[in-house]
């Protein structure tokens, strides 16, 4: 009777010591934000952190996270609410769906089962985990194509109207004919090499200047192109020199002029301007597709904006347990056929692509890649390249003989679509936020 007595009290202190760690451990898992109902711990945010953004979050007391954290926080809660919505519009990629994204990934940048695998190997990721990646992506654009694309439309009169505003920004290149004498010297040279040079260059200018002919001169002592031309190395538009020379060519000769010696990379060069064209505005027929696209893509990117911060954030209710931290929706600031119209975007962004950016399932969002037309010299995509935005093109641009981009994931064809430029701006943020192998 005694020894049951015992072994009673003993169970009764045994559990009676371990509620406190039990509780403890609850505690310890701090409810970090409720999307619709569903908690989310500090457990869950740090693992999303680690996994699609390869940082750490902070653990411990939150009352102070800087901007860094809050774009984690957000993008965390962002990604849920999509994930709600792609389960309410019933969006499904099939298994086949995402095996020929792989295999176009593959066939396009000549990758075998086995290159992959290394690479994804040295990033730390399955092929399993990958085609997971690429699934939730996939949805994900397909969404955003439902919620974005789908609803822009520029017209030829919204064309007009913002040429007639914004015409000055559309002109051909400045172009201008030059003549130079190139005296070699290399950026290490010693003091003394560089006064030799600059002596001769000096002795050069004062017989162009007494009248002796620039092209003998070039011809007997340029080391430089169009020697055997007297130095002539005909037009060259704006952008294209050395900007020494381009200085000189553009914005401080007067035609007929020659500059004293400028020093470039090369070596010191005499300039003597034949002739310049300033660019004169172009028409709207030349212009037209190309402000169509400029506008087009702004619009996307606000309808892209408004869609992500305003609208999909009014559906859903989202309450941030850290002091100073809210997400609501944000105000609308959709305004291109507006405040767009009175002043000229010509945005030319471009953003370098990391290592291994064409594994980001989302990267085919904006992609330029050659025409698959099997005529090259004599179909309508001859010389073309074609820009898809979500994997669907929508207009050419003229292909540049280059060394080409292994990295590119293939285009998906789908019918009917508005122009769009390949931007880099918004949407390509996205990308790279979403990107599960940026490093």
């Amino acid at each position: 009777m005694l020894r049951h007595a015992l072994r009673n009290s003993l169970l009764i202190i045994s559990f009676l010591l371990i509620i406190p760690v039990s509780l403890q451990g609850r505690v310890v898992e701090q409810i970090v934000t409720v999307i619709d109902g569903e908690p989310y711990t500090l457990t869950n945010i740090a693992a999303y952190a680690k996994s699609k953004m390869a940082r750490e979050f902070p653990v411990g007391s939150l009352e102070k996270i800087n901007g860094s954290d809050r774009e984690v926080l957000e993008q965390f809660i962002t990604e849920k609410l999509l994930d709600a919505e792609i389960r309410e519009a019933g969006i499904k990629v099939t298994d086949q769906d995402i095996e020929i994204y792989i295999d176009q990934i593959k066939q396009k940048n000549r990758l075998t089962d086995a290159d992959l695998k290394t690479a994804l190997s040295r990033e730390g990721q399955t092929l399993q985990a990958y085609k997971a990646s690429v699934r939730a992506e996939l949805e994900k654009g397909e969404l955003i194509n439902r919620q974005v694309r789908k609803k822009v439309n520029i017209t030829d009169e919204d064309v007009e109207r913002y040429y007639k505003l914004n015409s000055k920004s559309y002109r051909a290149d400045d172009r201008a004919r030059i003549r130079h004498i190139l005296l070699p010297l290399s950026e290490k040279a010693s003091p003394e090499e560089v006064q030799a040079a600059v002596a001769k260059g000096n002795a050069l200018y004062d017989q162009i200047a007494a009248g002796e002919d620039f092209a003998r001169l070039a011809q007997k002592y340029s080391d430089g192109a169009g020697r055997e031309s007297g130095g002539d190395i005909g037009w060259v538009n704006r952008g294209t020199l050395l900007k020494p020379i381009e200085d000189a060519a553009f914005d401080k000769l007067s035609v007929g002029e020659v500059s004293r010696p400028i020093r470039s990379s090369m070596g010191l060069h005499l300039v003597k301007l034949e002739s310049r064209n300033l660019g004169a505005v172009l028409p709207l027929s030349s212009v037209a597709s190309r402000i169509k696209e400029e506008l087009y893509t702004k619009a996307m990117e606000e309808r892209y904006s408004k869609w992500l911060k305003t609208e999909l954030r009014r559906k859903h209710t989202v309450d941030v347990k850290i002091a100073g931290v809210v997400f609501k929706p944000e105000d609308s600031k959709e305004d291109t056929m507006g405040s767009l119209m009175a002043k000229s975007p010509r945005l030319n962004r471009k953003e370098e692509r990391g290592f291994l950016g064409y594994l980001n399932p989302l990267s085919y969002v904006i992609k330029e890649t050659a025409s698959d037309e099997e005529d090259q010299k004599t179909g309508p995509l001859a010389g073309k390249n074609v820009v898809s935005v979500f994997g669907v093109p929508l207009f050419t641009t003229d292909r540049v003989d280059d060394v080409p981009d292994i990295l590119s994931p293939p285009v998906q064809p789908e019918k009917n679509s508005q122009p769009q430029e390949s931007d880099s701006g918004f949407f390509s943020s996205i990308v790279n936020r979403l990107n599960p192998f940026k490093r």
